[in-house]
């Protein structure tokens, strides 16, 4: 079975890489179409792009382990609420942010401009932390799962990947993120409806897929399990701060034609897509729990229990690499155009060429250490909760300059500080107990997140309205951010690229 699954996979990484060169071999290449591609997709392709590039593997691990091990059928939907609004929210800011700075490229940016380099240089860092931490758990996610369906070395199904995913991603950039996002899509989606209808035909239908586990543990199939929906509220919570850090959103939000092609595609992947395939994903771990299989590995075991025909282990091989795909080159594509942000930030001079140069190094060197960690099967569960955790406590004030002419860059810079410190008292040990022995909630993630985001929230409103009274905070000119110019060589203006329409 391993040789298969080493077959399964590089067909299937060698099919997505030769599709996304031959697309990006007909473009013409420079750093803004390769950071930005703006204007160039319709809602079309950004609907597949969005649901493709959010739906990583991650959703063969993360919701069937919500469902089997951390509070059932409410803290399924409570992830699957999460996961929907992260993308959501876009469609409200989105559209703001394209108003405000109609020639931006990043979250980051519009910091810089908006706040000053010290609030830059945290938005940077907490984004590159989360989007790196995200990368290693999709790599290692993957490789366990190929590993314990096929017992594939976990170093080689990471090596694989990251090689194949690269040679397009640094060759086409976000474009060839965007075209090969629209043919994952079109896997993804019915082999997740066949993966799931196949579990539920093998276990006996609906009813014997379900009833054992109302008959044994009736409080995982309720939603008013409070362990369940604690857990929700946290993820709502955690999710949604940390994909507002996810730069690859922001550079869709700069690839979609208009701001109602923004609003259509991420209201639409949202709801119509991203909320039910969670679900789905989330209810093949609660079957499981018939058999006494819960956590992360629940879907995978599930299929070992249900001894799975080799057909069906081999499109889940394929789903499975396809959900890592099309995340990696999401987030490899935004540490590459954050990397090109960094090299103009230190020599506005620098030619457009060398600039993107540079950024395909940096995102071949920030690749090595995810496949490092991918290799030794690590568990990036604490990193990534602490990367939600800055996340939370940076999101207010950041976003907070959006709407308010007020709030200066030392406010959101106080605030978002305040906020994390406050969120890292309750925040939890490796071993999940609490960090300061005594206090009261504390290693309870929903008082970590939640308080993390509350206590920037009213100190940066609170500076704000001190301000207004003192007049001490001259209010800031939005003005300003639209003098903000697309990238371009020294010598020679920006190629403007043909729409893409993916029709």
């Amino acid at each position: 079975m391993g040789a298969l699954a080493l077959v399964v996979t590089i067909a299937t990484t060698a099919v997505f890489t030769l599709l996304g060169l031959l697309y990006v071999s007909r473009q013409q290449q420079d750093l803004e179409h390769y950071t930005t591609s703006r204007n160039s997709a319709n809602t079309r392709a950004m609907v597949a792009t969005m649901v493709a590039s959010s739906m990583g593997a991650w959703i063969l691990f993360s919701p069937p382990e919500a469902a089997s091990a951390m509070g059932g059928l409410s803290a399924l939907v409570g992830y699957a609420l999460a996961s929907s609004l992260a993308v959501a929210f876009f469609a409200i800011l989105g559209p703001r942010l394209r108003h405000l700075m109609p020639q931006g490229h990043s979250l980051t940016e519009y910091a810089r401009h908006r706040y000053g380099k010290p609030m830059y240089w945290l938005t940077e860092g907490v984004t590159l932390l989360y989007m790196f931490v995200y990368l290693a758990a999709e790599l290692t996610a993957i490789a366990k799962a190929l590993q314990l369906l096929a017992d594939v070395p976990l170093g080689a199904t990471a090596l694989v990947i990251m090689v194949a995913v690269l040679i397009y991603t640094l060759y086409g950039g976000l474009s060839a993120s965007i075209y090969t996002d629209h043919l994952q899509f079109f896997v993804v989606l019915p082999l997740l409806f066949v993966a799931f209808v196949a579990a539920v035909v093998t276990l006996g239908g609906w009813g014997a897929a379900t009833e054992p586990v109302v008959q044994a543990t009736p409080g995982l199939t309720s939603l008013g399990n409070p362990d369940g929906q604690k857990f929700g509220l946290t993820l709502v919570i955690a999710i949604v701060a940390a994909e507002i850090f996810n730069q690859g959103n922001w550079q869709r939000i700069y690839a979609a034609k208009s701001n109602r092609v923004v609003r259509a595609a991420f209201f639409g992947a949202a709801f119509l897509f991203i909320l039910p395939m969670v679900v789905i994903a989330g209810l093949l771990g609660l079957f499981a729990t018939q058999f006494g299989i819960a956590g992360d590995t629940a879907y995978f075991e599930l299929l070992q229990q249900l001894q799975a025909p080799g057909w069906l282990l081999a499109m889940v091989m394929v789903l499975a690499v396809s959900l890592v795909m099309s995340s990696m080159d999401t987030l490899l594509n935004g540490m590459a155009s954050l990397f090109a942000q960094d090299v103009l930030q230190l020599n506005a001079k620098t030619s457009g060429k060398t600039t993107l140069n540079l950024s395909r190094l940096l995102m071949v060197v920030a690749a090595l250490p995810a496949v490092w960690i991918a290799s030794k099967g690590y568990s990036v569960l604490y990193i990534f909760l602490f990367a939600d955790l800055v996340c939370a406590g940076a999101v207010f004030p950041l976003l907070l300059g959006l709407y308010s002419r007020r709030i200066s860059g030392s406010n959101a810079l106080v605030s978002s500080l305040l906020g994390i410190a406050a969120g890292a008292l309750f925040f939890p040990r490796p071993d999940f107990s609490p960090l300061i022995e005594g206090l009261p909630g504390g290693g309870d993630l929903l008082l970590s997140f939640g308080g993390a985001l509350l206590v920037s929230a009213v100190v940066s409103l609170v500076w704000n309205e001190v301000a207004f009274l003192t007049g001490t905070t001259a209010r800031f000119d939005f003005k300003r951010l639209q003098a903000v110019q697309v990238y371009g060589d020294s010598s020679e203006p920006v190629d403007v690229q043909t729409p893409l329409t993916l029709s």
